[in-house]
């Protein structure tokens, strides 16, 4: 059974960082893309960032360019999201997910086949 285990979550003020990670229990993990969600109530789940399965490509929302940054370690079934900078509008549940498809960077939820339970990010004013 395929898990992706999110943790790094929590409460934070404004201008503060955090680096969430994702352990996931993929026997083939570098041939899935992976990538971040986050979801506030009364909004869809929007796509944050994405990396490719070799980690050689990236993908971000424009929201968060220059502050946050996805890095993949294939050694150790891990993802991570480095956030800095943060801001109030950050605050969300951040899910990780995986997709098939190795070199796709994509975007929607649609495209991903596994997902994390989430974990929360809180940033205060």
């Amino acid at each position: 059974q395929v898990q992706l285990v999110e943790s790094g979550g929590g409460l934070v003020q404004a201008g503060d960082s955090l680096r969430l990670s994702c352990a996931a229990s993929l026997r083939t993990f570098s041939t899935y893309g992976m990538g971040w969600f986050r979801h506030t109530p009364g909004k869809e789940r929007e796509f944050v960032a994405a990396v490719t399965g070799n980690g050689a490509r990236t993908r971000y929302v424009d929201s968060v360019k220059g502050r946050f940054t996805i890095s993949r370690d294939n050694a150790k079934n891990a993802v991570y999201l480095q956030m800095n900078s943060l801001k109030s509008e950050d605050t969300a549940v951040y899910y990780c997910a995986a997709s098939s498809s190795s070199w796709s960077l994509n975007v929607e939820v649609s495209g991903y086949n596994y997902w994390g339970q989430g974990t929360q990010v809180t940033v205060s004013l």
